[in-house]
């Protein structure tokens, strides 16, 4: 979280990444909002992009502490369905990543409120290399925390 506000400050919004980051560390679970400029919100349940309204609507009607897997599955997807029926730019299917200690799910296409009907039979014409990559570097980043037994922090 750190590494990204400190970049998106840098560039003073010119990025535009809108992000909700989430993870679990020796402090355990944390959940943030990191704004294309750079500040940082964290909260308990963080909402963002264009229908980030409507979903934080049914988050603030329906989150409860606790929340067992499937429940808190069940609300996320309500949520990002609120965003989908009532704002035209925020996509047509619903994915949801789970973060636990020593394990993340990713549940891509968990569901799809609206399917594509039409797809082009040929696919399209555009051959590997159209758009060239000018350049790309990589940061490698290793575990500095050693995770050790003990009781869970509360949000």
């Amino acid at each position: 979280m750190t590494m990204l506000k400190q970049l998106l400050f840098r560039y003073q919004g010119h990025i535009e990444a809108a992000l909700v980051l989430g993870g679990v560390d020796a402090t355990g679970p944390s959940l943030y909002t990191v704004y294309p400029h750079g500040s940082v919100d964290s909260l308990p349940y963080v909402t963002m992009g264009s229908g980030s309204l409507a979903a934080m609507v049914i988050f603030e009607a329906h989150y409860k502490r606790n929340l067992e897997r499937e429940d808190a599955i069940k609300l996320v997807q309500e949520a990002i369905l609120a965003g989908i029926f009532n704002d035209l730019g925020s996509g047509s299917n619903v994915d949801i990543c789970v973060i636990t200690r020593g394990k993340v799910d990713f549940l891509r296409n968990h569901k799809k409120p609206n399917p594509r009907k039409f797809r082009r039979e040929k696919g399209y014409p555009f051959p590997p290399g159209t758009t060239p990559v000018l350049s790309s570097f990589t940061t490698p980043l290793q575990s500095k925390v050693i995770i050790t037994e003990g009781t869970a922090m509360e949000l």
